[in-house]
């Protein structure tokens, strides 16, 4: 839909709706494209709500998980016949909020549709740096880069000389990862799914190594090839057989942040995990992270990563595809490992 006047009082607002809850790999055919006509861009007088114009919007894997039935202490399910809900970036258009203006920039969490009406303020975030592309906003200057700072530093402790491995390295958190990993004077191997992104992480984000695991038989050999040294940090965003792997690799005293599991996400049952009391023996540390805990160090992050992206030290790729329709395409091209880089769809 072409632009409109943000003082034009009513618009049609095209959404991405769910349909019904899976328990198997997602197709596009699980959600469905409407468009609502008529819509006011009006907050209700004395509330405190928000109106947004949604400019780019974040393809995550956890949405996977809120496309099942499975409430947990992280996750609300999403609700059949409403709007999909992600992470995205928007400019204000009307406000009943003292603290948000009209044509503040934003980011945080909003509806795959072109207008949001935003009840909470909640992991809202202004905009204040438009020196960088605004679509970093929801990638290394979002939700994926707070996560790959406080993962790495806050969970994994690093120190200099260590030996780090990341899976799903080409991802939204794991470039990062990685690239935190070198600027500490770490040894860092990542994994990913194709030979274009093996290079990717070597040429582009100075990883020493990568390899690609769909090629490896053996993950157990693979890792002990990459590390004959043994693993201190794994950043985890698989799971499944790569963690079994890594964790009769991991070296005593060794730190495992679990981000995610993106290999378990479309099966009815995971996997089970068969070298759990290596953890024992190696006295392994494994924390789970979920990154609102750390949104109270957001500016802390900003002032950290900023230097770093300005200067050219930090890389990132995005893959952006266009357009709301072509949204459902892109949250389920993650899963088949479609896109290089962050996942961002452009309104």
């Amino acid at each position: 839909m072409a632009d409109v006047s943000e003082k034009q009082a009513v618009v049609s607002n095209k959404q991405v709706i769910f349909k019904d809850y899976i328990s198997r790999f997602p197709e596009e055919s699980d959600m469905l494209i409407t468009c609502n006509e008529n819509v006011k861009l009006k907050v209700a007088a004395g509330s405190k709500d928000i109106v947004v114009k949604n400019l780019y919007l974040s393809c995550d894997p956890y949405m996977r998980i809120l496309m099942s039935n499975q409430r947990s202490e992280i996750f609300v399910p999403y609700t059949p016949g409403t709007v999909i809900t992600g992470y995205g970036v928007a400019k204000v258009v009307e406000s009943g909020h003292a603290d948000f203006k009209q044509g503040d920039l934003v980011w945080g969490l909003v509806g795959w549709e072109e207008y949001s009406v935003l009840k909470s303020t909640d992991g809202l975030f202004k905009i204040h740096h438009t020196d960088v592309p605004l679509s970093y906003y929801t990638g290394i200057l979002g939700m994926p880069g707070l996560t790959a700072y406080a993962g790495f530093y806050e969970v994994c402790k690093p120190k200099k000389g260590e030996y780090v491995f990341v899976s799903a390295a080409s991802g939204a958190v794991g470039q990062l990862v990685g690239q935190f990993a070198k600027l500490m004077g770490c040894y860092v191997v990542g994994s990913a799914g194709t030979q274009d992104k093996v290079e990717l992480l070597k040429n582009k984000f100075g990883f020493d190594d990568a390899f690609n695991y769909k090629e490896e038989p053996d993950l157990n050999a693979a890792l002990k090839r990459y590390f004959p040294e043994g693993i201190d940090i794994y950043f985890e965003n698989v799971g499944g057989k790569m963690l079994d792997a890594v964790l009769v690799n991991m070296r005593v005293h060794g730190r495992i942040a679990v981000c995610g599991m993106i290999s378990q996400y479309n099966r009815p049952q995971p996997e089970g995990i068969h070298n759990l009391m290596t953890i024992v023996y190696k006295r392994v540390r494994i924390e789970g992270l979920a990154v609102f805990d750390y949104y109270p160090q957001y500016s802390e992050f900003l002032d950290f990563i900023l230097p770093y992206i300005r200067e050219g030290k930090v890389k990132y790729v995005e893959d952006i595809v266009e357009g709301l329709e072509n949204a459902p395409a892109a949250l389920i091209g993650l899963f088949s490992g479609r896109n290089v880089g962050k996942q961002v769809v452009v309104l």
